[in-house]
């Protein structure tokens, strides 16, 4: 039987929380959290409490015990009665899961994209790609996940289907932090960046098949290199 480990706070490496208009502190310390989780900060089959999150982040234990909540419903952490609260290993069925998700919307979305898509968020999808180079060059897996995101996002809203990435943002935790450990060879940056410029170039021709192979692609990538993922970090998975 697997230990679960207690939690370090010098790898929980979260900026204290700040009141933002309009986001509840829970929800704050959830997506502080999230993050975490997501970076693997907070590594697979570590144990956490309620009271050193609280201190860590300068809140009340209300707020966390929250966030904890959120995150269980979203499968990243495990809440056990009386145990504790864990969070889970990496699943590679919720991660395919997820995936397959993403690709029935994603995919749908570039097809709008490719029909219509607005002009001042083009220019936005230049800079996240110019920021993604600068982060591939800096090996700055971390930023160029977060540029990877927000890349989608754009997709999304350009195409006038913003409702779409909020459907896929919840569940798409479980391919991140798959994501994550794809993106520390430097090698899957620059094919990734490659597989963004194939998915603007096809929208801009207006050519929807194009645009729905290329994302169809671009989403099934990590399915090549899940087996090495897998292997190369045994400890991270169930």
């Amino acid at each position: 039987m697997t230990v679960a480990k207690s939690m370090n706070l010098e790898t929980l490496k979260i900026e204290p929380t700040k009141i933002e208009t309009g986001e509840t502190t829970a929800a704050q310390v959830e997506r502080d959290l999230r993050e975490a989780i997501i970076r693997l900060d907070l590594a697979p089959g570590s144990r956490l409490s309620e009271q050193e999150i609280a201190s860590r982040l300068g809140v009340s234990r209300q707020p966390v015990r929250e966030a904890l909540i959120a995150l269980g419903k979203s499968k990243l952490v495990e809440i056990r009665p009386n145990r504790g609260t864990v969070v889970v290993r990496i699943s590679a069925r919720q991660m395919m899961e997820a995936r397959f998700v993403r690709e029935a919307i994603e995919v749908a979305v570039a097809r709008r994209a490719s029909e219509s898509f607005d002009t001042w968020t083009r220019r936005k999808i230049d800079n996240i790609l110019e920021r993604q180079k600068l982060a591939m060059t800096d090996h700055d897996h971390n930023a160029f996940r977060r540029e990877d995101e927000q890349f989608h996002i754009a997709i999304a809203e350009g195409a006038g289907c913003g409702l779409a990435w909020n459907a896929i943002s919840d569940i798409k935790a479980h391919m991140d932090r798959v994501c994550n450990l794809q993106l520390r060879n430097p090698a899957s940056m620059n094919s990734l960046i490659e597989q963004h410029e194939k998915i603007v170039a096809a929208i801009d021709a207006r050519n929807a098949d194009a645009a729905a192979d290329a994302m169809r692609s671009h989403l099934n990538g990590i399915l090549n290199d899940l087996p090495q993922i897998e292997a190369d970090n045994r400890e991270l998975f169930e």
